[in-house]
């Protein structure tokens, strides 16, 4: 067993004995913006949904926390479009990488949403969770490889604006998964990269994840150990969609030196 299951005197225990590297998400897990992000995606959703019902003659449906945890959060941001539009019954024209913001189509809603992304990273900066950065700088004392695994196109840009680039040795984001072909969370493709170019086989890695996605592909990859991060939503949904452990607190969480 990779780690130690928590009681409620306990905190999770990252073993050099059992683990090799650990593959973090991005956002909700190392920094804040997953909060930035589930705004600009109500921004989005509540405007387009709202233009819809007048058109429609239908009752306005706001988009809820829940829908951004269920559809959306971990996912490309493609993929949230047209599984939360799937989710209402609604279908939009895919479009192409050259729409603009103001196309009804998928590609242009993804390119409203990153707008308001950036326009709110703009005017907030980027916050971090010191406890999840003062466990990457004890992971790596302790001889861990790291990586983060984000869909997020702006992945880069977040870090070297938090000055966290050096805590990483290798990304997999949403810009080399588009490179590379491979399908988004909860497919288990881009943390099996990550792991791949740490040179680490997956049953010697942990996967520290903030949503049901990102969880249930590290279930699926196979992973060592699966360590959800419940920043919101109810408690116990991260191990019911595949996590072995969550956590609220990454600073609960131990690290253990030396190999047998």
């Amino acid at each position: 067993m990779p780690a130690s299951k928590p009681t409620a005197s306990a905190s999770v225990v990252l073993s050099r004995r059992e683990l090799d590297a650990a593959l973090f998400d991005l956002d909700g897990v190392v920094t804040r913006t997953a909060q930035v992000h589930a705004e600009a995606w109500q921004r989005l959703f509540d405007a387009y949904l709202e233009s819809h019902a007048r058109r429609s003659g239908g009752h306005f449906q706001p988009f809820t926390p829940e829908d951004y945890r269920r559809y959306v959060d971990g996912r490309p941001r493609l993929d949230g479009i047209r599984c939360f539009l799937e989710s209402r019954g609604l279908t939009l024209p895919e479009g192409s990488p050259e729409d603009g913001p103001e196309a009804e189509t998928v590609q242009g809603l993804g390119k409203r949403k990153n707008g308001y992304f950036l326009e709110a990273l703009e005017q907030r900066g980027v916050e971090v969770f010191e406890g999840a950065v003062g466990l990457l700088e004890r992971l790596r004392a302790a001889g861990f490889r790291t990586a983060v695994v984000s869909a997020s196109r702006n992945c880069q840009a977040v870090l070297r604006a938090a000055g966290l680039e050096h805590l990483f040795d290798a990304r997999v984001d949403g810009v080399e998964a588009g490179k590379l072909g491979l399908p988004g969370k909860p497919a288990p493709d881009t943390f099996l990269e990550a792991a791949r170019r740490l040179g680490v086989p997956p049953e010697r890695a942990v996967v520290l994840e903030d949503a049901q996605a990102g969880v249930q592909a590290g279930r699926r990859g196979h992973f060592g150990f699966v360590l959800g991060v419940r920043r919101a939503g109810l408690e116990g949904a991260l191990v019911r969609a595949g996590a072995d452990v969550e956590v609220a607190h990454l600073a609960t969480v131990k690290v253990e030196e030396g190999r047998p």
